[in-house]
């Protein structure tokens, strides 16, 4: 029943509620016009609604309808693709289990809420800083922050090291990444230092300081099979350690206990290196004097037997005709002896001058010859 056909204190006589309405102003629209109809208003807009909706009379309805057939094929189709780049690696969850692991590229998966992916960068390394923060200060300068509740280690020999050290890691399954452990950085952290802890109370003080690498791939090699026994999905691709000291309280004289050890090193170093130039010069004179021995001796002993030759011939010879051949050996002895010295020929035959011989000695000419 319209509002307009109602009795009732609502309206006076003159059609408004207390009485005539005020002056210039009707019940509804225009000035002097009728009151609009609230319940035709009302039934107007029911028929539209029911217009639009499936099943509805007129175009409405099936415009309708085809809208929210493309509005929910573009949800199914936006839903189900999803793209995995080079540096990622896809995971597939169905209602929040998960399921498969995708590789790079463009892959389908049933559309939300049944599945969803997550494509989670595995070849980016990440780095942790066990012992050591880094910041930077007021005027954007990096400076390391020193944490002795993480780098003071106690080694085999119960000596105290400062070890401050660098883990770098990647992801080499998705899956086990993102559902084996709750907090990876902080499992990587805690799994390093437990792994440098154990490595440097097994190790000497003196090992741990002058070979770095062998105490970084022992590290290495245990927080791998320690995040392997978890599953945990990572890699470990390097352990660097950026110091490793004695404590601030000691370092001075351990510097000099260092010190000393480089000196004898040094030392011991340039006595060897001395050794081993004389002990080789002392040998090769050793051999070289023996060497002179030997052929001295050869020389020696080739010359005696010469002589021992010589002289059986010379005895043979000298049974045949002893009188020749004392002869022949006489002169051969004297021409030995006088052969190189100055001579003067006397005879008593040669008169004037004490019987001093003159002679012309050629030999001598022709040295003097040759010298000039």
């Amino acid at each position: 029943m319209p509002w307009s056909n109602q009795g009732g204190g609502w309206k006076g006589n003159n059609g408004g509620p207390w009485g005539s309405p005020p002056p210039g102003q009707g019940g509804g629209g225009s000035p002097g016009g009728p009151s609009p109809d609230l319940e035709e208003i009302l039934r107007k807009s029911q028929e539209r609604v029911r217009d639009m909706m499936p099943g509805g009379s007129g175009f409405g309805g099936k415009g309708f309808l085809l809208i929210v057939l493309v509005v929910l094929g573009a949800w199914v189709l936006l839903s189900s693709v999803y793209r995995v780049q080079p540096d990622e690696q896809g995971v597939v969850l169905r209602f929040g289990e998960y399921v498969e692991q995708t590789p790079p590229g463009l892959h389908f998966h049933l559309p939300w809420p049944i599945e969803t992916a997550l494509t989670p960068k595995v070849t980016r390394v990440n780095r942790i800083e066990v012992g050591m923060r880094g910041f930077e200060d007021r005027g954007s300068n990096s400076r390391i922050q020193d944490v002795p509740e993480e780098s003071l280690m106690l080694t085999g020999d119960e000596n105290i090291v400062d070890v401050d050290f660098t883990v770098f890691w990647v992801i080499s399954s998705a899956g086990d990444f993102l559902f084996n452990i709750q907090n990876p950085e902080s499992t990587v952290k805690a799994v390093a230092e437990s792994a440098m802890r154990e490595v440097i109370g097994k190790s000497e003080l003196e090992p741990v300081l002058t070979d770095r690498r062998q105490t970084e791939v022992a590290v290495q090699e245990l927080m791998q099979s320690t995040l392997d026994d978890y599953g945990a999905g990572i890699s470990v691709t390097q352990v660097q350690m950026q110091s490793v000291d004695p404590p601030n309280q000691v370092i001075d004289a351990f510097r000099d206990v260092q010190a000393a050890r480089a000196d004898q090193e040094r030392l011991q170093n340039e006595a060897q290196t001395y050794a081993n130039r004389v002990v080789p010069e002392a040998r090769g004179e050793a051999a070289r004097i023996l060497e002179a021995a030997n052929g001295y001796r050869d020389r020696t002993v080739a010359e005696a037997r010469g002589q021992a030759d010589r002289f059986s011939k010379v005895y043979g010879e000298y049974q045949k005709a002893p009188q020749v051949t004392r002869e022949r050996m006489y002169l051969e002895t004297m021409e030995r002896i006088f052969g190189g010295t100055e001579k003067i020929i006397i005879d008593d035959n040669v008169g004037g001058e004490g019987g001093v011989l003159p002679y012309l000695p050629l030999n001598e000419l022709s040295r003097g010859r040759n010298s000039q």
